[in-house]
């Protein structure tokens, strides 16, 4: 359940440590591999009860600028096209007391192309939960503290990381000298695969278009939390 992932998630983010930007690094080898498509969908997001309201254009806008800035970096020869779904959400809202102040959480689903083939690499779509991360912003909940759109943002470019780190893990995707990406199967996933040797193709870059990758089913909400009121001055 998307959704109950959220919210349990939620819970324990605190035990997540914040990353630094790393968009100056150098990035993560992956071959030859060149940003194509950037697919991002959000017509079914689902949002946790307790959150902010983001709509899907929102989240399909901020999560696509996270795409560019990170896959962007490369400049390989072989074009890969990206789709994202956004699957659920939950956006620490302000004026909530201490001890039941949510956190952000963010649910998507991820699948890559290979452009000049239009072959998807991985069999099903590759399912991330990421959290704003642990600061003294969130500590306390971080829509005491941050906008609705830095939530969105810090929480993009977190998953799309997480996408990054994923892809690292398939080198076979992403051959060079001219090999040819080896599809996942259900089988072969997570298992190293060899690159199939062939001569690279000469041919201007493809503008092939590919279709939007399937949203995920939609899965009932989980009740609201009941939220502990605390004695005492209100926060500022």
């Amino acid at each position: 359940m998307i959704l109950r992932r959220v919210a349990l998630f939620a819970g324990l983010s605190m035990l997540a440590a914040c990353a630094g930007n790393d968009l100056e690094e150098p990035p993560v080898p992956l071959g030859d591999f060149a940003l194509g498509l950037n697919i991002v969908v959000a017509d079914n997001v689902q949002k946790v009860p307790i959150s902010r309201e983001a709509s899907a254009e929102e989240w399909e806008a901020v999560m696509k600028e996270a795409v560019a800035a990170r896959f962007g970096r490369y400049e390989g020869s072989r074009l890969y096209n990206i789709g994202i779904s956004v699957d659920g959400y939950a956006l620490a809202p302000p004026g909530i007391p201490v001890v039941a102040a949510p956190k952000s959480v963010l649910v998507i689903t991820a699948n890559i192309w290979d452009d000049a083939t239009q072959t998807k690499l991985n069999p099903e779509g590759e399912q991330f939960t990421v959290f704003e991360g642990m600061s003294g912003d969130t500590v306390i909940g971080s829509g005491l503290t941050r906008t609705k759109k830095k939530q969105m943002e810090v929480l993009s470019y977190n998953a799309v990381k997480r996408v990054e780190a994923w892809l690292a893990q398939h080198p076979e995707w992403f051959p060079t000298g001219g090999a040819v990406p080896v599809p996942a199967t259900a089988e072969t996933t997570g298992a190293a695969v060899a690159p199939a040797a062939v001569t690279a193709p000469t041919a201007a870059t493809t503008t092939a278009t590919t279709a939007a990758p399937k949203p995920a089913k939609a899965v009932p909400l989980p009740p609201p939390q009941p939220i502990v009121p605390i004695p005492g001055p209100s926060l500022p």
